[in-house]
């Protein structure tokens, strides 16, 4: 009795992956556009989330109130500026502010601007 062996490296043939040229240049261009894609992002959004240059406002040109216990934006501003739309009082404070919501903690520090503050 003969014993045959097999080996399986024997049956497979060896492959050796070429890339054409034309292949080496797909594969850079894949490889490389999530960065041109995140690069394009970020000019387009212009640093947006970069702090602003602006100095802020001049002295003089705000007051400041604590929030208390139970305020809201839209009662401060009833309460600084009685005789204006609430709506625009509120727009003013969250611009000066840079508030990103119009959620505000007891406590807080706000900036009033001069136009609308008054003795609370």
């Amino acid at each position: 009795m003969s014993t045959f062996a097999v080996t399986t490296a024997s049956l497979a043939p060896r492959t050796r992956l070429r890339l054409t040229t034309r292949g080496r240049r797909v594969l850079t261009l894949l490889a490389a556009l999530p960065a041109a894609v995140a690069l394009a992002a970020a000019i387009v959004g212009g640093g947006a989330a970069l702090a602003s240059r602006d100095a802020g406002a001049p002295a003089g040109t705000f007051e400041t109130v604590t929030v208390q216990p139970g305020d809201t934006l839209w009662a401060i501003a009833e309460g600084v500026a009685p005789g204006s739309d609430p709506r625009d009082v509120v727009d003013a404070i969250v611009r000066l502010n840079a508030l990103g919501s119009v959620g505000i903690v007891a406590g807080q520090e706000l900036a009033i601007p001069a136009a609308y503050s008054s003795a609370r």
